[in-house]
């Protein structure tokens, strides 16, 4: 299968899941013979074309056109500063859509099988790519704005409903966000679910040295003698940090002698930074806002724990699952849009972590003294959490199943198109 895989970002430049999500699905189709062409955007200084790991990558020019929208939309206008993003995906898609039409697919001959296209930010790209090419599409729903912002941009919303019309088939990336999907009136006919993965060959706790792991405690200030909780991820609202911090003093009336880290960067670095403060735990919190290697990343993860993540609004969650393959036990957000509810087993003899309201600190902080009160006990979830990942979440697995959604849409388009033709 040929296929054309637009994702608005790609390594080197990662931002967020997203990219995550695109450079291990892209290898994993070539890995299994199929041939990939990404489109993604350029930060300037990218090749616009270059081969990686057998993934063909286009990352075209762009040129800043943030001065023309607001005389178009008058909600652009409203955008800010906001607007130079909004012009850089736009231009961004079109460029790319017309590289694969007019030039690979008209000029070079080529022949794809799918266009797959990943959120309202490559939704443009799909919707020429649907009308002007007769090749299946496919709309990958990894989050939407009403989930993102409460209600946010109407010109992102109407992106999203126009990709879901026009789309011979949806993957979205859990049941709870295909529930949240068909309760908004998207077809649930439509709509496929294939989880995330993660490379438990890579997010392995055997292959970090001890000493490096103690050196990372050491950089923090962290003594053995410490409990360390670890978070990672974007701070933004929807993943639940300010909670967390809130949930400090709470966590340290029965185990003083614990600290959390943060690592990510975000909106809200100020406000956690502030809050900490207020609430008298500075001392208790450390910071590294900043986007840290996956390697060191990884080092991170086996210095933890315990690994919180107590998202409001998390579609899927990789962290969580990274955190899992490392044998941590976790304790995750579970209430509301939350795909961590599909990877963590709460209870039973498959336990690997606890669920809680990412909205209540008081409950995050229950499920980490919980956590925190048997160390045995959570040896034994995190051993659990590496199982479960191992049987349920891996990037084979994930590129495999997708695979078949593309088979299914792809054959079930001609089938209509079959079905037509006969009455024209």
């Amino acid at each position: 299968m040929r296929i054309a895989f637009f994702a608005w970002e790609y390594p080197p430049a990662l931002v967020g899941g997203l990219g995550t999500y695109a450079e291990n699905m892209s290898r994993k189709f070539v890995e299994m013979g199929h041939d990939v062409a990404v489109f993604s955007l350029n930060t300037g200084s990218l090749p616009t074309r270059e081969v990686v790991k057998g993934v063909e990558v286009h990352r075209p020019l762009i040129t800043d056109a943030s001065k023309i929208f607001p005389f178009i939309s008058r909600e652009l206008e409203r955008w800010g500063v906001g607007i130079r993003f909004f012009s850089d995906v736009f231009i961004y898609n079109v460029l790319s859509v017309s590289k694969l039409a007019n030039d690979l697919i008209k000029k070079q001959g080529y022949k794809y099988d799918v266009v797959c296209f990943h959120d309202w930010l490559n939704s443009i790209a799909g919707l020429i790519a649907k009308s002007e090419l007769k090749i299946p599409t496919v709309f990958h729903v990894h989050s939407t704005e009403w989930g993102r912002t409460g209600d946010g941009s109407e010109i992102v919303k109407s992106l999203e409903e126009a990709a879901v019309r026009e789309a011979d088939g949806l993957i979205t990336v859990s049941h709870a966000m295909k529930d949240d999907l068909t309760r908004h009136g998207w077809p649930e006919r439509k709509i496929h679910v294939v989880w995330n993965g993660v490379d438990p060959a890579r997010y392995n706790p055997e292959k970090c040295k001890v000493e490096d792991v103690k050196a990372i405690r050491s950089r923090h200030g962290v003594r053995e003698d410490e409990n360390l909780i670890l978070f990672i991820g974007r701070l933004t609202w929807v993943k639940g940090v300010r909670n967390l911090v809130q949930a400090m003093p709470h966590i340290l009336d029965r185990y003083p002698n614990t600290k959390l880290l943060i690592l990510g960067r975000g909106e809200e670095q100020r406000d956690i930074t502030e809050l900490a403060s207020r609430l008298n735990v500075s001392d208790k919190v450390i910071y590294r806002f900043e986007f840290v290697p996956e390697e060191e990343r990884i080092l991170y993860y086996a210095a933890a724990d315990i690994c919180v993540f107590p998202s409001i609004y998390e579609p899927f969650g990789i962290v969580s699952l990274e955190a899992m393959a490392m044998e941590k036990p976790v304790v995750v957000g579970a209430k509301g849009i939350v795909g961590f509810r599909e990877q963590v087993v709460p209870s039973g003899p498959d336990q690997n972590g606890i669920h809680v309201d990412g909205g209540n600190p008081m409950d995050i902080a229950w499920g980490i003294t919980e956590t925190l009160s048997d160390k045995e006990r959570a040896k034994t979830w995190g051993k659990n959490g590496r199982k479960r990942v191992l049987q349920y979440f891996t990037w084979d697995k994930a590129a495999e199943q997708t695979i078949k959604c593309y088979e299914e849409i792809q054959a079930g388009k001609f089938s209509d198109e079959m079905k037509y033709n006969k009455y024209i």
